[in-house]
């Protein structure tokens, strides 16, 4: 607890957008929020007389800008922020890396993998010995090569009793899929914004009514989280309010 009289602000605090367009909006939280950044700036217009300083100063063009960094991967967050498109829920497109197989000793010299039922496309075969890769072909397949159909990896006579690892895609009854089409260039979500940060008894909230986001930024690192970042930009909406400040003070 704060022993200051001031209101204080502490740690990322929530951040939940929601859209404008949807009806009714389902209100979209940032998971695991690291920071959030608001920015006012103007293009302040500067009066010169003979002499070296400005005699009068005016605000022109004023932007507000939010960036956000957050761990939560969620397709339908990503939907209704930036992109837009009509999702098919209950659906998604998985990837199998490396599920291992080994080739039988005897005819048909063919490999099923796991998700068969639901398999959509190749990824590729390498040898689990040696980590070389096989070379896909249509039919007649010689060493080092193989075909598939449907989830059935088939082999040369060759690579009998061969480990191998295969890769795939195959479709999920969980989840979310978001198609990416391109759409008209002005075509963009609209959200609203709060920014609440509590501490010490007392919270600040920043609202604002008309957002869209520039940037989604997924950067995946080998030894860390994936910490997501978006860009937004804030304007009027068409009573031409920009939003809410509220604190304690």
């Amino acid at each position: 607890m704060s022993l200051y009289a001031d209101q204080l602000g502490f740690a990322a605090g929530v951040l939940i957008g929601t859209s404008l367009t949807a009806s009714p909006a389902t209100p979209r939280r940032f998971g695991i929020l690291q920071d959030a950044t608001l920015d006012f700036s103007a293009d302040l217009k500067e009066l010169y007389g003979q002499k070296r300083y400005a005699i009068a100063l005016a605000p022109g063009k004023t932007k507000v800008s939010l960036k956000a960094k957050f761990a939560s991967i969620r397709g339908s967050l990503f939907n209704d922020i930036y992109f837009g498109a009509a999702t098919t829920p209950a659906t998604q497109t998985l990837f199998a890396d490396s599920e291992p197989g080994t080739v039988p000793a005897v005819s048909t010299y063919t490999v099923t993998v796991t998700n068969s039922a639901t398999f959509l496309a190749d990824q590729g075969v390498y040898y689990a010995l040696t980590g070389l890769p096989l070379k896909r072909v249509a039919s007649g397949m010689t060493v080092g090569q193989y075909s598939v159909s449907a989830g059935v990896y088939t082999f040369a006579v060759a690579d009998a009793s061969a480990a191998v690892y295969v890769s795939y895609t195959y479709s999920s009854v969980a989840g979310v899929q978001i198609p990416i089409t391109n759409l008209a260039m002005g075509s963009g979500p609209a959200f609203t914004i709060n920014l609440s940060q509590p501490y010490d008894g007392r919270q600040a909230l920043y609202s604002f009514n008309n957002c869209q986001a520039s940037k989604l930024s997924l950067p995946t690192k080998q030894d860390d989280f994936t910490i997501l970042e978006i860009d937004f930009q804030i304007a009027a909406d068409v009573a031409g309010n920009i939003g809410f400040i509220n604190t304690s003070l």
